[in-house]
């Protein structure tokens, strides 16, 4: 039996989650928290808000950022898969890094862009957030290795060769259509000469198959920017699993968890797919359009009656312990999606002042400050050094 003196000197576990959440705020104003896929741009792009102040809309703004500790957000360059082909896509790629860097010249002195692993921490010491940049869709290369060189020049530091559909680079997870069987002649070279120049590259959104090519001829670790573990959602293409998360920690690289429900919880994608299957059933039914005021009444009435299901703190970090378990702490890092990923954010995870939510996470679950300041930026710069590394000596 224990006594008296014994059971009062073992501390409250309400007070361990306190002093937790106490040392998380601490950590993440000390220590570097690299996101690498945030989708600013494309929301500006589309509905301008000055994110040096505090937003009514959106993830990520200034305010918020400084509160979670946010130093190095990636920002977005998202291309619709829907501008293959079109002559589009270069274009508005370039429209978007005009709006990173209209942010950065419009607030320099909370603001600056970052080429570099060196950039991002000599802006650390400066106080100031970096943007370095991410291309979400390899869409805007356009079969020109030139454009390679063009999007390098302006800053982008990882590509994500598809998105929703299959282009002239890659397969994507996303599209039934596997007319590449992974990656095309161009994609292959692409890699390559991504190699070389400096470029990340990030399989994300691409085929199984396209990723297994892409190890198989990187000379460099990748990156998976924004994606989850299959394991807890199987049939889902889109996260990653276990044998290609070994392979990609073999080969040094990283995953970037993905906080969307959708990507969390296989309770919130069979929720959703229930959704989505209503409201193709009542278009058809009634022949509407998806911008109609009678489907706009039917979801509203349907998602009264039947809420999303949003995933939870502990379910993202359960994605975060799997892939520690399996290949660990070295080969996992943040890529949230947030302005990408709507309203299915776990609750805990809502916006980008959230990050010590997820550190007191990872104290409470018994993570070492030194592992969890590796899952905040350690393992992303690591990687991007080694890139880096890796095109100044070919």
């Amino acid at each position: 039996m224990l006594s008296l003196t014994a059971c009062q000197s073992q501390p409250d576990a309400n007070e361990i989650a306190r002093e937790n959440s106490a040392k998380a705020n601490e950590i993440a104003q000390k220590t570097i928290i690299a996101d690498t896929h945030i989708d600013v741009p494309y929301r500006l792009d589309d509905s301008f808000e000055d994110v040096s102040q505090h937003t009514e809309k959106g993830d990520f703004d200034y305010p918020r950022a400084v509160s979670g500790g946010l130093n190095a957000p990636f920002m977005s360059i998202y291309t619709p898969a829907s501008l293959e082909g079109t002559g589009q896509s270069k274009v508005l790629a370039d429209q978007l890094i005009d709006v990173v860097e209209a942010l950065v010249k419009a607030s320099p002195d909370k603001f600056a862009l970052a080429y570099s692993t060196d950039e991002v921490q000599d802006n650390v010491k400066n106080g100031l957030i970096s943007f370095p940049m991410g291309m979400e869709n390899g869409s805007p290369i356009e079969g020109d290795l030139a454009n390679l060189s063009h999007f390098y020049e302006r800053g982008v530091r990882y590509i994500t060769l598809a998105h929703a559909k299959a282009n002239h680079i890659s397969d994507s997870s996303y599209d039934t259509k596997r007319p590449a069987h992974g990656l095309t002649e161009f994609g292959k070279v692409l890699v390559q000469e991504m190699n070389k120049l400096g470029v990340m590259i990030d399989v994300s959104h691409i085929s199984d198959e396209a990723f297994y090519q892409v190890m198989a001829i990187s000379q460099t670790p990748v990156i998976a920017s924004h994606s989850s573990v299959r394991y807890f959602t199987p049939g889902f293409e889109r996260n990653m699993n276990d044998d290609m998360i070994r392979l990609l920690a073999e080969k040094g690289g990283i995953i970037q968890i993905n906080f969307g429900s959708t990507f969390i919880s296989q309770q919130s994608i069979e929720n959703y797919e229930a959704y989505t299957k209503a409201e193709t059933a009542f278009m058809e039914a009634h022949q509407v359009a998806e911008d109609s005021e009678e489907l706009k009444a039917f979801s509203s009435d349907y998602r009264q009656r039947i809420p999303f299901e949003f995933a939870t703190l502990n379910d993202v970090l359960d994605h975060f312990d799997h892939v520690i378990k399996l290949v660990g702490v070295e080969h996992v890092g943040i890529g949230s999606d947030f302005d990408g990923v709507g309203d299915s954010l776990p609750e805990g995870l809502k916006d980008v002042a959230a990050y010590p939510n997820l550190i007191a996470g990872f104290l409470n679950r018994g993570y070492s400050e030194a592992d969890i300041e590796k899952i905040l930026s350690g393992n992303l710069l690591r990687v991007w050094k080694q890139v880096e590394d890796y095109a100044a000596s070919h």
